[in-house]
This record gives C-alpha cells, structure tokens and sequence, in this order.
C-alpha cells in the first residue's frame, strides 16, 4: 500500500441538485451504478462538503484503513463517510448524507479495486459518473482543490463539528482547514 498511502484512490466528484422523493429507492438507484460499474458510490449533503480536498483525504484514509485491515466499516463508501465526518459512530456520519427533498449533493464515485482488503472489482468511473449525472436533477461544474463548486453551508458545518469562535480565533486557517484536520485526526482516536 505504500503509494495508496499518500493518495486517494482514482475517484470522480459529481456535484448537482438531487430531487430525492424516495430515499431508499435513491439509494437504491446509486447502488445499482455501483453494482454496473464496480465503483464506490457514496452520496453527501453538500452543505457538509467543505472542499475537494475534504472528501479526497476522507478517501485516502479510509483506502489505508482497509489494507491495514483497520477499517470500522465492511463497506468501504461507509468507511469514507466516517472519515468524512471525522467521527467513528456510522449514525452519526450519515448526517453527512442525502435526505429526501430537494438537495444540493455531492456524489462521489471511487474506484478501490487496486486497495488490498476492499474486495472490489476495478471500476469504471467514468461510466459510473455518467450515471450519477443522469440520476441528479441538475449537475454543477465541480473544480479540484480550491475551486470547490458548491459552497458549504459554514453554520451546519460548524455545528456538525463542533467548531466554535474560540477555535477558529485560535488557528491560522479556515473553516477547511479545520475540517480536514478533524478528518485526519480520526486516525488518532482509535
């Protein structure tokens, strides 16, 4: 694993409005891309996404803690969202996710077939984010690193990681960064 270890498996970010009248069947829906696809698919709220690189360490962290073995979750786009949500308790991850309704979502799609442990095929990412652009409603352009799409909603993000005034006074970065720091301190808490 020595490469996976320094970075995210090979994914695609797929940003948009989801119109979820069903949640299960939704669910569903993006199960069966990654059934067709060999991908892993994992929906989220983008209110909670605070960058790119916010769901690529998330990736990252999870791939390692499959190969090491050391992963919570059998499911590796659960796996994701823990990290993701910087917290060990799977129901509270899935704050992270989709919700019926009108949403603004981030889908990601992740291929894990060369992470030893994860027991998934090689994937066609590239088919599978076609198919999670025609489930959305509406796609946005979704841009790497600094040039996130859909910006986040700071006051659920916030509250999401506990993050008060005093904190964000004390660090020399953002909101992001803060994010991303709780993201990489899961490993620490085990």
């Amino acid at each position: 694993m020595s490469g996976e270890s320094r970075r995210a498996p090979p994914h695609r970010l797929v940003a948009g409005t989801a119109t979820i009248d069903d949640l299960d069947a939704f669910l569903a829906a993006l199960d069966d891309i990654a059934g067709e696809t060999g991908a892993v698919v994992q929906a989220f709220d983008a209110d909670f996404v605070v960058s790119a690189a916010h769901l690529r360490e998330a990736i990252r962290l999870a791939a390692r803690a499959i190969a090491r073995g050391e992963a919570v979750a059998r499911d590796p786009g659960v796996e994701i969202m823990l990290y993701a949500a910087g917290k060990r308790q799977i129901d509270r991850a899935f704050t992270l996710g989709v919700s019926e309704g009108e949403r603004r979502a981030v889908v990601l799609v992740a291929d894990f077939g060369a992470v030893p442990g994860a027991e998934r095929p090689d994937a066609d990412l590239d088919a599978a984010a076609a198919s999670v652009g025609d489930l959305l409603a509406s796609t946005a352009a979704f841009t790497d690193d600094d040039g996130f799409g859909p910006a986040f909603d700071a006051e659920r993000v916030r509250e999401f990681y506990d993050i008060g005034d005093r904190e964000i006074a004390a660090t020399a970065g953002d909101l992001p960064d803060i994010v991303r720091e709780r993201v990489a301190l899961l490993d620490v808490e085990k």
